[in-house]
């Protein structure tokens, strides 16, 4: 009889991107019987077909929500009690909290939460104490804590939110990255980045710099456009390419910003794109001001495309990022330094070509996607062996 494992999330798409192929693995490759649970949606129909496991779909709020989460909890306890699964292994803070507390009540033997972010180190006041008590219940509840990278395991140290022993697998980052894929020799991608420089009407001798995610305050966007806005009057030559949605109910952009956004000829806002690798290839450098992350896959992902980046001096950018050698790290929430340094980026050609040609290789060596699986896999056998050390 197999192991059965239950992976979750607060949202579909956190399972269709962070675990694409990895399910399927799990149960064709090392034998478990996986099933998927986060709230429903057409994310998690592609989830289910895709790896070929059993899903369930349990609506979950990503904001505090008592009454919805009240009801989100015993929707997995539901799950949980029909499943009898011998893992639950949660990602995401909502999903996290409500499926520790239903896998505790359902006595299920193992409890892994990893965490790929922190909010409560950027929060103040009343929401702060909030988020930390929620993150205090959550290791309670959890056997096993994961943080991604030396950042979030520092925190969770530094904020007491858990004495359980912490572990990073790897380098740090979850998810790992296929380099097949990214690849920044492959002509179809190299074909459409051409076309996106020509259909943006972006000249030869333009600069360009890019920046993946959603186009919230807490990605740094205000400041970016802001460090931009100036270096464009300078340096009439450059662009800016945002790739990614807006989340105005989320975290809403400043007014001054959306307004310079709409009417700045040298940024392009092109929304979600199915495919971020063109978009990489169409820019000379990778800027990403965030104020938080726990480990940005967007500044791997740029790293394997050959991009040197600009980032800040967050948890994950600067396990990434070497400072001087595939890019370059900033203080957060500080639009005169990113001005300066996405200058740097610009008119420094000979240090901006080193880091360019240092950036596939570090990340090769430290988030090749296999490496990183393989860990995780490592992981389970562990601590499922621990659990049941007759069969170990």
């Amino acid at each position: 009889m197999s192991i059965k494992i239950i992976r979750s999330s607060t949202v579909p798409m956190s399972l269709k991107g962070f675990c694409k192929d990895l399910l399927r693995e799990l149960h064709e490759k090392e034998g478990y019987e996986v099933v998927a649970v986060s709230s429903p949606g057409e994310d998690l129909d592609v989830v289910a077909q895709r790896e070929g496991v059993r899903t369930y779909g349990v609506p979950m709020e990503r904001h505090i929500s008592p009454l919805k989460d009240l009801k989100s909890l015993f929707g997995l306890i539901r799950v949980f009690r029909k499943e009898r699964p011998t893992m639950v292994h949660s990602m995401t803070p909502k999903a996290g909290l409500l499926s520790m507390m239903a896998g505790w009540i359902c006595r299920v033997p193992v409890r892994i939460h990893t965490f790929t972010g922190l909010v409560f180190p950027t929060s103040t006041g009343l929401k702060q104490k909030i988020l930390i008590l929620t993150d205090r219940l959550t290791c309670a509840c959890a056997t096993h804590v994961i943080p991604e990278g030396e950042g979030v395991k520092s925190d969770l140290t530094n904020y007491r939110i858990t004495r359980k022993p912490l572990r990073i697998l790897g380098h740090g980052n979850v998810k790992g990255i296929d380099l097949k894929h990214f690849d920044p020799t492959r002509t179809e991608v190299l074909d459409e980045a051409d076309r996106i420089r020509k259909d943006l009407k972006i000249a030869d001798d333009e600069f360009v710099f890019v920046f993946v995610g959603r186009l919230v305050g807490d990605k740094g966007i205000n400041e970016l456009v802001e460090a931009f806005s100036r270096l464009r009057e300078k340096y009439p030559k450059c662009r800016l390419i945002l790739v990614g949605p807006e989340e105005a109910k989320l975290d809403p952009l400043r007014p001054q910003t959306l307004q310079e956004i709409e009417v700045n000829g040298g940024i392009e806002a092109v929304g979600s794109q199915s495919d971020v690798r063109p978009w990489y290839m169409a820019g000379d450098a990778f800027v990403f001001p965030s104020y938080r992350e726990g480990f940005p896959n967007c500044v791997i992902e740029a790293g394997a495309m050959g991009k040197p980046s600009v980032v800040t001096d967050i948890n994950g950018s600067r396990e990434i990022i070497l400072d001087g050698e595939n890019g370059v790290i900033i203080p957060s929430k500080d639009a005169d330094a990113l001005y300066s340094a996405m200058e740097r980026m610009m008119t420094d050609a000979e240090s901006r070509q080193r880091m360019a040609a240092n950036a596939r290789q570090l990340v090769a060596e430290r988030y090749e996607q296999s490496y990183v699986r393989q860990c995780l896999k490592d992981y389970y056998r562990q601590v499922l062996a621990d659990n049941n050390p007759v069969n170990s």
